[in-house]
């Protein structure tokens, strides 16, 4: 009687925790920016393909809810529970590897009919996914415990629990939509789209946008949202999962706060956000494997006050961050001088060159690929270009001034711009 009382009492604390939250992302959602003429222009192109995210959310945190209220990962011991994430990763991977043979089938001229061809695999395929989705929420639930206790292990928690809780949930995600002037890199729209859309639909609609509103478009794959709960991509690597689990927490942490409530205040406020989450999405993440998948763990390495490893290494023969960084501080000084043509014939010739070496997934270089990649500047280099000398380096050196990752979040995520992360690295 008592454990049903416990039990009715934390689903009702979550129910209304779920519901509070709820209504704050709605309200939030629809009167953070007033749509703007050139909004709407955009999605005259988009409005019948665009994600969407109340619907998922209901849908997410109904499943969030049953979960809680079952509460089976509790009853579970440590190796119970370690097996069981690893046997779900362990299905994304088989997963992953029949969608890849039912590829080549399709693929394959020699074939005359795939679809005869894949039936054994379509049944494999759904038999994997009903596993799936039976232990998923299971091992949902473990990985956000086990990210729960290392954020208050870096004493980032509010009486023992993260505020707000980690919640996330993988799930096919939504497309961006990244929209910037020709004339300057600056993310003017970012809409998000369906899931599925193949690589000719988003082409024609990135023309179709650019040549009517003479902009740079881009549709573009992420690794997360932070909804809440946040959307994760599903992945079998759990080092890259605890990661962005962590990534998207920080963004719902920092939501809370000053930093996070002016995301779209400035771009130097943005490029201030996402580097704080990289930084401590990166930092949970290593340790959520450190303390409970060690045998996953990469080895550990000594860094500098910059954050540098200090173990010395043989250069890759293609640096790209480096080499990403060349173009876009090159692009910069092209727009700035006015050669937009010039600029953009630019971008193309060192895609090729990005190819050539390799680095095959960039199906574009334009003014929104770096408004988008720009703001992740938690380390040196890449698309940020001269915008990440003095924003990125400047989170980055409070970080190593901080004694700790919940010093650094304690301080930054009460800033409102950039100007007063200046004035804290002076005093």
């Amino acid at each position: 009687m008592q454990e049903h009382t416990r039990i009715y009492q934390i689903s009702a604390l979550v129910l209304r925790l779920l519901s509070v939250l709820m209504v704050g992302i709605i309200l939030l959602g629809s009167s953070t920016m007033p749509p703007g003429d050139q909004t709407e222009q955009v999605r005259a192109f988009t409005r019948e393909i665009e994600f969407d995210f109340v619907g998922w959310t209901l849908s997410s945190l109904r499943l969030k809810l049953f979960e809680a209220i079952l509460g089976t990962s509790g009853y579970m011991s440590t190796d119970s529970r370690h097996q069981l994430v690893m046997e779900y990763l362990d299905l994304v991977t088989q997963i992953q590897q029949v969608e890849y043979d039912m590829n080549l089938f399709y693929s394959d001229p020699s074939i005359a009919n795939p679809q005869l061809a894949t039936a054994p695999l379509v049944k494999k395929l759904d038999d994997l996914k009903d596993q799936r989705d039976r232990i998923g929420p299971v091992a949902e639930a473990i990985l956000q415990s086990q990210i729960s206790y290392v954020v208050d292990q870096l004493g980032i928690s509010v009486g023992g629990q993260p505020f707000p809780p980690v919640l996330y949930h993988s799930s096919p995600l939504p497309l961006a939509l990244i929209v910037s002037p020709r004339d300057v890199i600056q993310l003017d729209e970012l809409i998000s789209l369906v899931p599925g859309l193949e690589v000719d639909e988003r082409a024609e609609l990135e023309g179709s946008i650019d040549s009517s509103l003479d902009v740079s478009s881009l549709v573009e794959n992420i690794g997360g949202i932070g909804m809440y709960p946040s959307m994760v991509q599903q992945t079998d690597n759990i080092d890259w999962l605890s990661e962005v689990i962590a990534h998207e927490w920080t963004h719902n942490y920092l939501t809370l706060r000053p930093l996070g409530i002016n995301y779209l205040t400035s771009p130097e406020l943005r490029i201030m956000n996402e580097t704080v989450a990289s930084i401590a999405g990166k930092e949970i993440g290593r340790k959520v494997l450190e303390t409970f998948y060690p045998e996953l763990a990469p080895p550990p390495t000594s860094t500098s006050q910059s954050g540098e490893s200090s173990q010395p290494s043989e250069p890759p023969a293609f640096d790209f961050r480096k080499e990403m960084h060349t173009t876009r501080v090159t692009v910069d000084q092209l727009l700035e001088e006015g050669k937009i043509q010039e600029a953009e014939e630019y971008m193309e010739m060192r895609r090729r060159v990005f190819w050539e070496n390799g680095f095959r997934s960039l199906r574009k270089i334009n003014q929104a690929y770096f408004a988008f990649y720009g703001a992740y500047a938690d380390e040196p280099g890449g698309a940020a270009g001269t915008t990440e000398d003095p924003i990125g380096s400047a989170v980055r050196s409070l970080r190593a001034r901080s004694t700790s990752l919940a010093e650094f979040l304690n301080r930054i995520s009460w800033m409102t711009s950039f100007e007063r992360l200046q004035k804290a690295l002076e005093s």
